[in-house]
């Protein structure tokens, strides 16, 4: 699997070795177009031009890692209580559609593996949140992190991020060559200190609170930088500023993955 062309690695005037991801990435698939984290989502977002994604992977009961964000159920899907309490044959079943609207439902929850393959028949590359229930997370970064290096194919690999130092330190272990990012919603205490005792090549922080200081000390550390959730224009061109690697966005009918930084499809 050789991964689209506009999915180029960039070099850094900083002299960073190259990044091989797209610098816009579409959140849970195609953001709030389509239900979120669903095969329907990336098929959407693929249709705007986006060649990365963003999705949230946890564990059902019996160990399938597939793509949801909550702990719970409801949000989501037509189903009810924490996720981890149901096995997949049963979570299977599950409308993860209609929630959103009426002409998705009976879109159904999405594997990590048939993500894989999507992103495989397309040439993407993806960026997998490691979103363990409470309590899960080693047996959660165990499992996805061998099975994505045991079923992905090419370059780049997987992206792995999460809030989670315990998740990223099992991945770390078990698959130690896939690159890791630390997800962070403020910049506080020993973040720099952790992202680099994590081996992590990424810092991916809440766009609000990137500023200069922080990218700065980032780049000092040769650690890449990504933004999420960004969804406006001032947002992105601020970030773009500060010399961000990827920007996270819902607004993937707004922001063209193909065109100069910052340019908008509107």
């Amino acid at each position: 699997m050789h991964v689209s062309s506009r999915v180029i690695a960039r070099s850094r005037a900083d002299g960073l070795p190259s990044w091989p991801y797209p610098r816009w990435i579409a959140h849970r698939g195609a953001g709030r177009l389509a239900p979120e984290n669903t095969l329907a989502a990336f098929a959407l977002g693929h249709a705007h031009g986006y060649r990365m994604f963003e999705c949230d992977v946890r564990l059902s009961a019996d160990g399938v890692p597939f793509l949801l964000h909550d702990d719970r159920l409801e949000r989501t899907t037509d189903g009810r209580g924490e996720a981890l309490g149901h096995d997949w044959a049963a979570l299977a079943r599950l409308d993860a559609g209609a929630w959103h609207a009426p002409r998705h439902a009976g879109e159904r929850l999405a594997t990590l593996e048939a993500v894989v393959a999507f992103c495989h028949a397309h040439g993407c590359a993806l960026n997998v949140e490691l979103k363990p229930a409470p309590g899960d997370e080693l047996r959660t970064a165990r499992v996805v992190g061998a099975q994505l290096a045991r079923i992905w194919r090419g370059t780049p690999p997987p992206l792995l991020s999460s809030f989670s130092v315990i998740a990223l330190e099992a991945a770390a272990v078990t698959a130690p060559a896939l690159p890791r990012g630390l997800l962070l919603e403020r910049f506080c205490g020993d973040w720099l200190a952790t992202a680099q005792r994590l081996g992590c090549v990424a810092v991916i922080g809440e766009q609000s609170a990137w500023n200069a200081q922080w990218a700065t000390q980032a780049r000092a550390a040769g650690l890449r930088m990504l933004a999420y959730t960004v969804n406006t224009d001032e947002d992105a061109e601020r970030l773009l500023g500060l010399g961000l690697d990827g920007l996270i966005t819902d607004r993937v009918d707004h922001f063209s993955p193909d065109g100069a930084p910052g340019q908008c499809l509107q």
